[in-house]
Order: C-alpha cells, then structure tokens, then sequence
C-alpha cells in the first residue's frame, strides 16, 4: 500500500485525534493519567509505513506482539483510551481493536482436606478407563498460576513449559490456583497415592500466564494458546471468566487449526451474560452432586457443555490435597475427557471431539441446548464409546471461496476493503488473495478481509483471485474478480501558511510555529526548517513545532514551512522573524 491512502484515512480522523491529544494534555497536566492496553490487528495489505504512522498519530507505544495472529499490545494514556479506541474501530485499516483486559482468578481452595472425588462416579469416568485412561503423548496446556514442580502427584507428568508474565522457563505455582487445576485433569493416578484424574497418562503443559495474585490478561493468554499450539498441545485449560475478544478467538481459532481444542471456564458470577457463543472456545458451567446447577455458574449463550464444579478434590500447592469449588474445575475435568477422547481415537479433528462431549452429554433443565448446562453434563463412559466408533471427516475435499467485494467488473479508486466467503466440509485455515497473479496477503481468521489501496496501482484493470486452504492442505480457488482501477492524478500543491508568530515578530525562549494547511487530497507530511535546515516534521494534527529559539544567536531568522499532499506535491511558507534572548 502507498501512504497516498493511509494519509487519507489519518486526516478523516483529524477530529477524534485532536480531542484525544486534548484529553491527555488535561490529565498529564494534573498528573492523573495512568497507560492502559489496547490489542490491535490491522487488516492484511496494510503497508508498515501505514501501521507506523497510524501508530505515531495516536501516540501508541508497542509493548508486546503475538506474531502468530498478528496482534500487537500497544499502550495508551488510560484517560484516553475509548477515544483512542474507537478512532481505530472506525478506521478500515483495523481488523481489530479491543482493551487488553486484566482477568481475576476463578475460585481458592474452600476444604483442604475433603477427600470424597464424586465427581469422577457422576461423570462415569471409571467406566470410560476401560476404553482409555490416556496417552502421555496427548498433552494437556494449562494456562494458569503455574504448577507446582514438585506435587508427587504431579512432578512425574510436567513438561517444560513457559512463564509470559516474566519471560522466562520458571512456571512454579505462584498462586496455587494452577496446581488444583492440573490435578483435576491429569493428577498421576492408580498409584496408591493422593487423587485420581480423568485423564490418567495424558502429560501436563504448564503456561503461566498470570502474577502472583492469580491475574492474567487477554494478551497473555493469546500468548499462551498459541505457544500450547506450537508445542502440539490437544486442550488447553483457561479457568478464568472469559466470554471472547477478537485477540483471544484468533488464538483459540491458532488452537483449533493446529487440532487442538480450547476449554475456558464459564464463570462465577451467578449471573446470565449475554454475550454469544466462541465457536473456537468450548465454555463450561459448574454442576453439584445432584446435577443441579451450582449457585454461583454464570449462565449465557456461551455456555457449551456443564460438569462437576463443587468440591471438587484435587492437588495443592506444597503436595497437599484439599477441595475447591468453581468452573475453575468444571473446565479442566471436561478437558482431561476431551484428551481421553484423542487419546481413543487420535483421528478425529476438535471439532469432531467436541461434537462428541455435547452430543454424549446427560441433558438436564430445559430438553435440548439451554444457557445453564449448555448441551448437558458430561459423560465419560459415552464419550468414549462415541469416539471409538467414529472416523475423520474425508479430508480430500478443497474449501469453496469466491470474492464478495468488488464485484466483478466494478470501478473503483482510494483504500477499498477486498471481501471474501470462505467455507470448507473441516475447517478453512487462511485465504490468500492474489493481484495479477502476485500474492498480495493472507488472512488467517474470518472475516476474511483485506486492505487494498488502489493508489498504489496504473489506472487499468486488475485481476484479483482468492485461494483459501483447509487444516488438511487443500486449496480451493475463487473465480477471477476483473477490477477497474481509476485515480485521479493531483498535480495541485496544498496551501500553507504559517499562522504564528507573524512575519517580523520578535521572540525569545520557546516559540511554537503554528500551520495551517490543506489540500482536497490530504496533506502528508509538514517539513519545518530554521535558516533551510530541517529541524522537524510532523504527520498529523496540530501542526505544531515547539522551537527553543535559545539555540541560535539573536538577529534575524528565516522560518520555513513546507507542505506536502498526499501525491507528493508540496508547496512553502518562509516568515521572518527576529530572535532576543538577551536580558
């Protein structure tokens, strides 16, 4: 992409900025402004030079990155960050924007000692052993506090993992919360010892992703996902309150598309959220020994699946054992089945597996789906019988894809967003789209949308061909779209004006030089020179260069301004001014 288009979307948002400059400069000035997070995707196309000016433009400073799903973690002055917010929501150049939200913990131990596992006989587990009781090779990701590495019930199961909050290999518990739910998945069991887990052999995978008092955010469990991807991890365990967000579902999708599957737990708040269901996150609410709903389980459209969640038995941190309550529990006791179930039948996709978990599931409340129990509480014994008899979808069938938008045979000029349908019998992987027979850029999550500027392409038609691949490798081609490209060239330089100090002045001290100009394509760039050497240059509103005249001797000095539009013509404004810095 050129910068011609880019300019343009920054001046359009012109408004928004200055407001948000302003609402800094307030709360800098009576020291009450704090950095917040925002997680930002820009669609593909969009040039770097593109991404670094939008990114100056609005004072963001880059923290961190998820390469995998192209997401970065910018920084923002907490007063300003719905302005900044919604400026980018409204710009065609994000795919993405959202806070990077801070997440508490689920649940603390509430029984050290209880030793009744119930939930194990409600689920029908001992029954499903006979068919599988795991396979060390199917690993189980736990997005946690980190697991104690010397449980005995777990010492022997630990793989070596990672810590995002410190950037560094140390995943020792620092809270406990991770160690109880590693040990309701995949706790060593039939070892005269301790508690049993659902998923007897399956290995442990332990992610830190929080601080030490138990708080992630949805940046470190992006982080996360994606690392348990990479490492050929089939679930992964998110015990926290989590409903979504385009940065979390793009990892979870990462997750999905490398066979894993997603389970997060549904929350307890007791309380109905509204939000939709993630098709890429498996969400869990917690039952009771009666297969009632427990009190505190968060209910809504997002709820898949329900299973035990009241004192439930596990591991604690310092080779202890104790109970505790929560979908914190609920979520790793339908993981570790999800991993008998791929340890059964190593064949079948996530989709195919959690298919399984809902379609197996004991239906309670209202026959059918309902947002308290999901599909139903799981059931062990018939999930696994389900998955022995059950074989892959055929994987030799390409995806079908065809572009939306522009149509075939349109007419069109400036950024223009490029469309795409997608949809495959498994699951579409990426859809790459072709200009004149070049690869133009990849898309790796629906919608599946690209960034054009036309600006930067010969007024002619062009030929734009999508390509989308499944998880199995197939690829399906869309038919040829036959776009017209038509810019019109400007050759008109923008006007400029320095607007202060007048031409003559006499200053002293700091001196801002303030300008005005404007052009029907947009202006680039302000260039500001001082007896003809360039002492700085600006990109967006206020076109402001703060000049300690205490640098150069008294007299007379030449101040000159020199615009640019958005097709590189430029036009000069020269003052001036005389300079006294002398008592």
């Amino acid at each position: 992409m050129s910068k011609h288009v880019c300019l343009r979307v920054m001046t359009m948002l012109f408004l928004t900025i200055t407001m948000i400059f302003t609402a800094f400069s307030v709360s800098h000035v009576s020291g009450a402004s704090t950095k917040g997070e925002l997680l930002l995707k820009f669609k593909p196309g969009v040039s770097q030079l593109c991404k670094e000016r939008i990114l100056s433009s609005l004072a963001l400073e880059v923290l961190d990155e998820i390469p995998q799903i192209e997401t970065l973690v910018v920084s923002v002055p907490q007063d300003a960050l719905f302005h900044v917010e919604s400026a980018l929501s409204h710009n065609p150049m994000i795919d993405s924007v959202e806070e990077n939200r801070q997440i508490p913990p689920s649940a603390i131990p509430n029984d050290p000692y209880f030793g009744s596992e119930w939930h194990l006989t409600q689920i029908s587990a001992p029954q499903a052993w006979d068919v599988s009781t795991g396979n060390a090779n199917v690993i189980v990701a736990v997005l946690d506090s980190g697991v104690d590495p010397s449980h005995p019930d777990l010492a022997s199961k630990l793989l070596p993992g990672y810590n995002f909050n410190d950037n560094n290999d140390n995943t020792t518990d620092v809270y406990g919360h991770g160690t109880m739910v590693a040990g309701v998945a995949a706790a060593v069991t039939n070892n005269s010892r301790g508690v049993a887990a659902i998923a007897w052999q399956s290995s442990i995978l332990p992610i830190r992703v929080t601080d030490t008092g138990g708080y992630t955010t949805y940046s470190l469990l992006a982080k996360g996902l994606t690392y348990a991807a990479d490492k050929g991890a089939k679930t992964a365990i998110m015990s926290f309150l989590i409903y979504g967000g385009s940065a979390l579902s793009s990892a979870a999708k990462y997750f999905m598309d490398k066979g894993g599957l997603a389970v997060a737990a549904g929350g307890n708040t007791g309380t109905n959220q509204s939000d939709p269901d993630n098709p890429y996150i498996l969400s869990v609410s917690a039952t009771t020994s009666t297969d009632s709903l427990a009190t505190f389980s968060t209910c809504g459209p997002y709820i898949d699946l329900s299973a035990p969640g009241v004192s439930i038995m596990t591991t604690v941190r310092g080779g202890g054992y104790g109970s505790a309550s929560g979908t914190s529990f609920s979520a790793p006791l339908t993981a570790g089945l999800a991993s008998l179930i791929f340890s059964a039948n190593p064949t079948l996709t996530p989709y195919q597996v959690e298919q399984i978990l809902e379609s197996t599931a004991v239906d309670l409340g209202t026959p059918g789906y309902d947002i308290y129990y999901g599909w139903g509480r799981i059931n062990a014994s018939k999930a696994l019988s389900a998955a022995t008899g059950i074989t892959p979808p055929k994987g030799d069938t390409p995806p079908t894809v065809m572009i939306t938008s522009p149509s075939n045979g349109s007419t069109v000029s400036g950024g223009i967003t490029v469309s795409v349908n997608a949809s495959d019998n498994v699951a579409v992987s990426r859809v790459e789209l072709y200009k004149d027979g070049k690869l133009f850029a990849t898309d790796t999550a629906s919608p599946w949308e690209f960034y054009w500027d036309t600006v930067s392409d010969s007024n002619e038609p062009h030929i734009l061909v999508a390509e989308a691949y499944d998880t199995s490798g197939n690829f399906g081609n869309s038919n040829p779209a036959t776009v017209d490209v038509f810019n019109i060239v400007d050759s008109i330089p923008p006007a400029v004006g320095i607007t202060y100090p007048l031409n003559g002045t006499k200053v002293k001290g700091l001196v801002g030089i303030s300008v005005s100009a404007t052009d029907d394509s947009g202006i680039s760039k302000i260039d500001f020179y001082i007896d003809d050497h360039l002492k700085n240059t600006v990109y967006t509103a206020p076109c402001v260069y703060i000049w300690n005249t205490k640098s150069v001797k008294d007299g007379w000095h030449t101040v000159t301004v020199r615009a640019y539009d958005s097709f590189d013509n430029w036009a000069d404004a020269s003052i001036r001014i005389y300079v006294s810095n002398k008592k």
